[in-house]
């Protein structure tokens, strides 16, 4: 993707030198005042030694820190333009590259590869109509639906204000939030399942989570939810499996698999609902603690992802890497969910403070469209492309190219009139409709033994002090989804 072309000298080998490009005679040595004497300041090559050591982190992640990436392809593998104007999925055999970056996301970037926890999933296409950045899951619902509560549950998914604790030794935070908002109560029960810990990034699927707006050349568009199927199978590991393993596991799966050419697969599709079907399915298809029941909206399988290339360098590949929902290419919209909303503009601005506000200019995320492409952004960190001598206004001595949008904005939303309200949202036994098929039809018998044991044994590292309180609630939160569960996971609870 961005590799170092064979014989470059900045690959494996050339002459030693200081960023100037100017020669230095040795990389260890350095300039002194005699034998003895202090150390000279007027030794370039140590200031910038020392200076650039200082500064060669950046920012991790406020969310997704710990995590791996790689390159590789997507190929279209059946024509949806009856759906979708986009050209890479108009036709069977377009393919793109791309790079993905897998992670926890509650974790520093230290962390374990085998938190129980979510994982993040997200993609950049290089499609030749720009980047379309898809930031999913591996779950296909998350833990809120309102857009405030987005900052609040990773606040609890990280250690403790006071003790300085996380999640593995203090859950006070993590489950006073679960009886608090019961909305969560699905994520909750997909996350102790099975699937709560990945055996690996190969092994799991992905999600949107969030509802999207595919439309076609017509201006006819549907609501999709994207779902990635691993080619690999889905398998998670056990409590006892996940102490077992070194705390970069999963990175060096990957790695390994991609070095001996055991490239991993994922099959991609949509379920699809009409405005009219949205209407009369009792769904609310901007609520991402749901999900849509397969054999009324079955997945419409268009295309293949394979990852055949590991990074050359992972700060530039991977931490440098960056991901935002508002990239959508045509053929793509965003739905009224409140938190993708919200996650179009956080994503972004994330990026502009973690990497810099060209962000976008950096190899590993810039587009590789069919035409060039002009802006009136100039300067700042990371200004690698600054565009030359062109004004920085829409200048009628320099005119560009605007290319119009093929469907009309007011075609793929209705008008939104009305007086501004605080909204939030309420909970209804609805709530508990998908956590309480996933734990008494989806999981097995053993695996419902083990969710038992294992919420109550995190349930337990809740403070002494407010384990009673905190106990309560959440208790409270469980008989709704089912009472022999509430019973079962009441009697392994310790309150001293």
């Amino acid at each position: 993707m961005v590799k170092q072309a064979q014989g470059d000298p900045h690959d494996m080998g050339g002459v030693y030198s200081m960023a100037s490009g100017i020669s230095v005679p040795s990389a260890n040595a350095f300039q002194r005042a005699g034998e003895r004497g202090p150390v000279l300041l007027q030794d370039a090559h140590l200031i910038e030694l020392l200076s650039h050591f200082n500064r060669e982190r950046i920012p991790e992640r406020v969310v997704h820190a710990k995590g791996s990436g790689a390159h590789g392809t997507f190929t279209c593998t059946d024509d949806i333009s009856d759906l979708c104007m986009t050209d890479l999925f108009s036709k069977k055999g377009n393919s793109c590259p791309l790079t993905i970056r897998f992670s926890t996301v509650g974790g520093e970037a230290g962390s374990t590869d085998a938190a129980r926890d979510s994982r993040g999933f997200s993609i950049k296409l290089k499609t030749q109509e720009g980047n379309m950045d898809w930031v999913f899951l591996n779950s296909p619902v998350f833990f809120i639906r309102d857009p405030t509560k987005f900052v609040f549950i990773n606040h609890v998914a990280k250690r403790d204000p006071r003790s300085h604790l996380g999640l593995a030794d203090d859950s006070t935070m993590f489950w006073d939030f679960f009886g608090t908002n019961p909305e969560a109560a699905h994520q909750f029960t997909y996350i102790f399942g099975s699937r709560g810990i990945p055996k690996s990034w190969r092994h799991l699927n992905g999600y949107s989570c969030h509802t999207y707006k595919m439309y076609n050349k017509k201006g006819e568009w549907v609501f999709v939810q994207v779902h990635f199927k691993s080619a690999q199978g889905v398998e998670g590991l056990t409590e006892e499996e996940a102490a077992k393993v070194s705390p970069d596991h999963a990175q060096r799966d990957l790695f390994e698999n991609i070095e001996k050419g055991n490239f991993p697969k994922w099959k991609i599709g949509v379920q699809t609902m009409t405005e009219e079907q949205a209407e009369k399915s009792g769904i609310n298809v901007l609520d991402m603690t749901k999900t849509w029941p397969y054999d009324k909206y079955p997945i419409r399988w268009f295309g293949e992802m394979e990852l055949n290339e590991n990074p050359c360098n992972y700060f530039a590949e991977v931490e440098q890497s960056a991901f935002s929902p508002a990239n959508m290419v045509p053929g793509f919209a965003s739905s009224a969910d409140p938190v993708l909303q919200a996650r179009l503009f956080a994503y972004a601005d994330a990026a502009r403070y973690r990497v810099g506000a060209n962000w976008q200019q950096l190899p590993v995320n810039k587009a590789m469209v069919q035409y060039p492409y002009m802006n009136f952004a100039r300067d700042g960190a990371h200004a690698v492309d600054n565009q030359g001598a062109r004004p920085n206004y829409p200048s009628s001595l320099y005119p560009l190219d605007y290319k119009p949008d093929p469907v009309p904005y007011t075609k793929l939303y209705s008008k939104h009139e009305s007086e501004a309200v605080m909204s939030l949202s309420e909970i209804s036994d609805a709530d508990f409709a998908g956590p309480k098929t996933l734990y008494t039809k989806v999981f097995s018998d053993e695996e419902r033994q083990r969710f038992v044991k294992d919420v109550s044994n995190s349930m337990n590292k809740v403070r002494p002090d407010c384990k009673k309180h905190v106990f309560t609630r959440a208790l409270a939160v469980w008989k709704r989804v089912d009472e022999t569960l509430a019973q079962q996971i009441s009697q392994k609870l310790v309150l001293n």
